[in-house]
């Protein structure tokens, strides 16, 4: 008894559709979430209806019925025509509300056929200076003959205009990009006389109002049409089986398959002309309709996250400035600091500047010998990488196992591979049949004639970027058991044949799925002896079909369970006498939920556990994921404070149930909590109280 994972996750991006809606929230990231969710449903087309799409196709091959394929494939085409029209009707709202503070966005994506700029002639003016000096030089269309392969012409990240040049009765086509990375999306034209009207114009209008420029004495025509477009490819792609080339090699062998991937869907202005839409079917060799879709004029609104604030403060969300860690602080060396007590950072509560920290002293200070460290994804101007290229120089051994699968990240990670190896750190690309995702970074220093490590174990990637927006945990330990652990991970990543004993870690592939069964069976032989028995997990997904198993159990035997979960959910809630002890929401806020973290009372002796992986089969036994326990009980306490604040939220979290309806908690005479300001409000009291100990054990010191 499951959800469907894909229609969980359209529930998911509905939930991020929900926050575009919210009046209560700012203009701007109102815009902003319109973003991300175009953004999301290009990723799901790409990975996830890609997958169905293969699936229905081996089930063909094997002359098995893929009615199951074909239905699911209906619902999601449903589903998503039905947050289309949604999307839509939040959009308009949203740039009439922004319209009325002074910011107009000259945007036409009504339903009328023939597009105009509705601008001055002086407007118009400059429009045309700035077309002819800042964009056209970097256009260059695409002449459509009769042996053009269209569909290898076509980038899945980019948009596109289909041209179609009339002359004297004949039809001839072109393909124009929009040039999105070597110019701004959205200009914004001066202001004139004073007006404090702002006006915003998207680069796609520009293009299109200018387009015979373009063509002008090159190609003769008496009349153009022009109507944007966007291709979406299947994500997945495959290595070549050579042993005579290296990994880097086969990986970019593997990505310009992705290039020319199987087309997932194609997306065009709902305006265009049948003529065109048949000269596309045609072309592209469209056979299925629901792989032609009409939407909105303006393709990859993914862009509107980086829309520009013109206006005033309030727009935007108020900022909540990072703050130190106390237990860093207080002393000059990070090593000084760990060497203390455990150490704990909530991103982007915290600042991620310590970590970075750790690194930068790591790449110079003299008693450092080693540094390893795996890299899943990291920022493009990675300070991170900077330190681990200058620790080489200062003598330093660095080890780095680059994941070059972490999808639509691969490119980067082999170019960051090839970089790092050129400067003399040592790269590996760890296990052929898993994905390394777990967050470690080990450090080991030669103190008084022994090698002591350090370590970081997270639950969030090495990214700068993403540390500003993503939740995530850090911890920063010197426990010896766990250092040792960690380097035994870093040990099987380079000789996987070896094995070894984890007694503090909770490890994928190796002991995950045993470990967890074993931590809920626990809670369900306290409830079967009549004691207390309660799970409270944090996840970002719940797919998983034995561990979802082992709940419905849990729960059946009494188990209180509470479940927090960012997006996919297939375990439903609420089912008499089967998952009626379980209760989940889901929180859609303005940073998103990423860490995963598992709690269970264990007979008043709580075990605490973040990890890395997800409940996920790819997380469980295909991929290498790392969960480590909480040992310091402050660090434990805060965390389950954390919990409980998530638990509490009245304003953004949603409750996920049978039918999916993503209806909000709303509490009838609590006063309202949002959970992600009330814990960076609990987060500054606890670092506050943190200060106030290191001031009392100072004062000790000193007398």
């Amino acid at each position: 008894m499951k959800f469907d994972k894909e229609l969980s996750w359209l529930s998911f991006n509905e939930r991020v559709l929900q926050e575009a809606a919210d009046q209560a929230v700012p203009l701007l990231e109102r815009i902003r979430f319109l973003g991300i969710y175009s953004s999301n449903l290009d990723e799901f087309f790409r990975v996830r209806v890609g997958g169905i799409r293969r699936r229905a196709m081996v089930e063909a091959e094997q002359d098995n019925p893929k009615d199951k394929w074909e239905t699911l494939h209906q619902e999601i085409s449903v589903k998503v025509g039905m947050l289309t029209e949604q999307f839509k009707k939040v959009a308009d709202d949203v740039f009439q509300q922004l319209a009325k503070e002074n910011i107009v966005t000259i945007f036409d994506d009504n339903d009328n056929s023939q597009f105009n700029l509705h601008l001055s002639q002086r407007q118009l003016d400059w429009l045309e200076q700035y077309f002819d000096n800042g964009v056209i030089r970097h256009i260059t269309p695409i002449i459509i003959h009769s042996k053009t392969q269209l569909a290898n012409c076509i980038d899945d990240d980019g948009i596109y205009f289909l041209v179609a040049l009339h002359h004297q009765g004949d039809v001839h086509y072109a393909l124009v990009e929009i040039p999105r990375e070597e110019t701004k999306r959205f200009i914004v034209l001066p202001t004139v006389n004073g007006d404090k009207t702002k006006y915003i114009v998207m680069l796609d209008d520009v293009v299109q109002y200018f387009i015979r420029k373009l063509f002008d004495g090159v190609v003769p025509f008496d009349k153009i049409d022009a109507y944007s477009m966007k291709l979406t490819r299947d994500a997945e792609y495959s290595l070549p089986d050579d042993l005579d080339e290296s990994l880097l090699e086969q990986m970019s062998k593997g990505l310009k398959q992705r290039l020319k991937a199987d087309m997932v869907r194609l997306v065009h202005d709902r305006n265009m002309p049948k003529y065109m839409t048949s000269y596309l079917k045609k072309a592209l060799k469209i056979k299925h309709e629901d792989e032609l879709a009409a939407g909105v004029r303006y393709r990859h609104f993914k862009d509107f996250v980086k829309f520009p604030n013109l206006g005033q403060a309030q727009l935007e969300n108020p900022e909540l400035p990072a703050l130190d860690s106390a237990r860093f602080t207080a002393y000059p060396s990070v090593f000084d600091a760990i060497s203390h007590q455990d150490i704990l950072l909530y991103y982007p509560y915290h600042k991620f500047r310590h970590f970075t920290e750790f690194v930068r002293q790591a790449s110079y200070d003299p008693l450092v010998r080693h540094i390893k460290i795996n890299i899943y994804r990291v920022a493009k101007h990675s300070r991170i990488i900077q330190s681990l290229i200058e620790a080489v120089k200062n003598g330093k051994k660095v080890t780095v196992v680059v994941e070059l699968r972490a999808r639509f990240d691969e490119q980067a990670n082999i170019e960051w591979a090839k970089l790092m190896k050129d400067a003399g750190i040592e790269i590996e690309f760890g296990i052929e049949t898993l994905k390394i995702h777990s967050k470690l970074c080990l450090v080991t220093r030669l103190e008084h004639d022994k090698l002591v490590r350090y370590a970081h174990l997270g639950t969030g990637n090495f990214h700068e970027g993403n540390a500003r927006v993503y939740t995530d945990f850090a911890l920063f330990t010197k426990h010896k058991e766990i250092c040792q652990e960690v380097d035994n991970v870093f040990s099987f990543i380079s000789h996987s044949y070896k094995r070894f004993r984890f007694n503090h870690l909770i490890v994928s592939p190796l002991t995950s799925r045993r470990r967890l069964y074993q931590l809920i069976d626990n809670e369900i032989q306290s409830a079967q002896d009549h004691k207390k028995a309660e799970i409270i997990l944090k996840l970002n997904n719940l797919v998983d079909s034995g561990l979802i198993s082992k709940l419905y159990a849990a729960s059946s035997a009494g188990v209180k369970i509470n479940i927090i979960v960012r997006g996919m959910c297939s375990l439903i809630p609420g089912v008499k006498d089967k998952s009626d002890n379980i209760k989940i929401i889901s929180i859609i806020d303005r940073f998103l939920e990423h860490p995963r973290v598992m709690l269970f009372h264990n007979q008043g002796e709580q075990q605490l556990f973040i990890s890395s992986g997800d409940w996920m089969e790819r997380n469980i036994d295909h991929r290498v994921e790392v969960a480590c326990p909480i040992y310091d009980e402050t660090l434990k306490q805060r965390i389950i404070g954390i919990l409980n604040l998530h638990l509490q939220d009245n304003v953004k979290a949603r409750i996920i149930n049978k039918s999916q309806n993503n209806r909000y908690v709303r509490a009838s005479k609590q006063s309202p909590l949002r959970s992600q300001i009330a814990i960076y409000h609990y987060l500054s009291q606890q670092e506050q109280q943190d200060e106030q100990l290191n001031d009392q054990q100072l004062s000790k010191s000193k007398q």
